[in-house]
């Protein structure tokens, strides 16, 4: 699966590795502006800049993921039942497996997670969303397989559009004194009997798989010099956008410790959204810098293609080991060597329990993908 024409994409593997470490980067930083009953409680000042600072570093984890999936499989080169039969296996069946071990360890109800991901288990929410571009790749690889790189533009740039509307739907928020417009819940067609508006279709993950696609039917592989000239600036942006939006809407006028309703720390986040602007800037800038990782000496071959393997089991499982550690450091360190200790220390333990459960015969691909 993770091969074309028997060449495998070394760079998809480094890219893997990273968004994992990423995505546990995230999860370490979430408790120091969520308190154990899920409000927003950011205890100082200092704080509140690391958190901005740390999550905007690593927002990129889940775009990635996305663009490797699609850099890999868009569009499909098989029939799609084969595609589906083999997506099952490879997520479908690893997902509901730990889905029960969730549901055991956190004593979830199992009622629960018929309809969604269960809240205690937050991180699963990436399967079912991953599932949903899944069912699309089928119905848009015909139009890919023949689509020009000005028509695949023309829908990337409606994509980018799209990714201000995290802002313009709360702009009474990120304008001085009295708001101009107000809040903007509804754009273009959206009402409240109706969430699909003119630019739904062309909105959310869609635009990654998007970008991906382009970067690899029409993106030759730039030296590094044009790479880190190009996306060394847009990720500085990314970051100014991400962190500036996140530091400077803390609520409470400067005043520590904020503490508000669970509400808060969503209105918080707009900048922080995985479709949003300086998300999607960041993105393509490590994206760029990540396909340039092509190494395949012994470090790779041993350490780097085994885990990459495994990495979907790492993440599926790593809630497990992540949050005792949380507990358990916190207040050992400062904010920031506490929140890589914990990603470092969770990414490594996750890591080797995937790759041991990977090597278990027949069963070990099934448990961990």
């Amino acid at each position: 699966m993770n091969e074309e024409k028997n060449k495998r994409i070394v760079f998809l593997d480094y890219l893997r590795l990273i968004a994992c470490f990423m995505v546990m980067i995230i999860h370490a930083v979430e408790p120091y502006y969520f308190n154990q009953n899920g409000d927003l409680y950011i205890a100082n000042k200092c704080d509140a800049f690391w958190v901005a600072i740390i999550d905007s570093a690593a927002r990129s984890c889940v775009p990635l993921f996305v663009m490797a999936s699609s850099f890999l499989l868009f569009p499909l080169r098989m029939t799609a039942g084969n595609f589906f039969l083999r997506r099952a296996m490879r997520i479908l069946i690893p997902f509901a497996i730990w889905l029960g071990v969730y549901v055991w360890h956190f004593g979830i109800k199992p009622l629960d997670v018929v309809f969604n991901f269960p809240m205690a288990a937050g991180h699963l929410w990436f399967v079912p969303m991953l599932l949903g571009l899944y069912i699309a790749m089928p119905l848009l690889s015909p139009w890919a397989e023949k689509a020009s790189k000005r028509e695949v533009s023309l829908f990337i740039g409606l994509w980018f559009f799209t990714s201000l509307f995290p802002f313009i739907r709360r702009l009474s928020l990120i304008t001085l004194g009295e708001p101009f417009f107000g809040a903007v819940p509804f754009l273009w067609g959206e009402c409240p009997w109706n969430g699909f508006g003119a630019f739904y279709y062309v909105s959310g993950f869609f635009g990654y798989m998007l970008i991906a696609f382009y970067m690899r039917k029409f993106v030759p592989a730039l030296s590094w010099a044009k790479t880190l000239a190009f996306s060394i600036p847009l990720f500085v942006v990314g970051m100014a956008i991400m962190a500036g939006g996140f530091y400077f809407l803390v609520p409470g006028g400067g005043s520590y410790p904020v503490h508000q309703p669970y509400g808060a720390a969503v209105r918080l986040e707009m900048s922080l959204e995985y479709c949003s602007l300086g998300v999607a800037a960041a993105t393509v800038s490590l994206f760029l810098v990540i396909r340039k990782f092509t190494a395949e000496g012994w470090f790779y071959n041993y350490v780097i293609r085994p885990a990459s393997e495994a990495s979907y089991g790492t993440y599926l499982m790593h809630m497990i080991v992540l949050a005792p550690l949380v507990g358990y450091f916190r207040g050992v360190f400062s904010t920031p060597v506490s929140v890589v200790v914990v990603a470092v220390c969770s990414f490594v333990a996750s890591t080797i329990i995937s790759c041991l459960l990977r090597r278990i015969p027949i069963i070990g691909k099934f448990i961990v993908g």
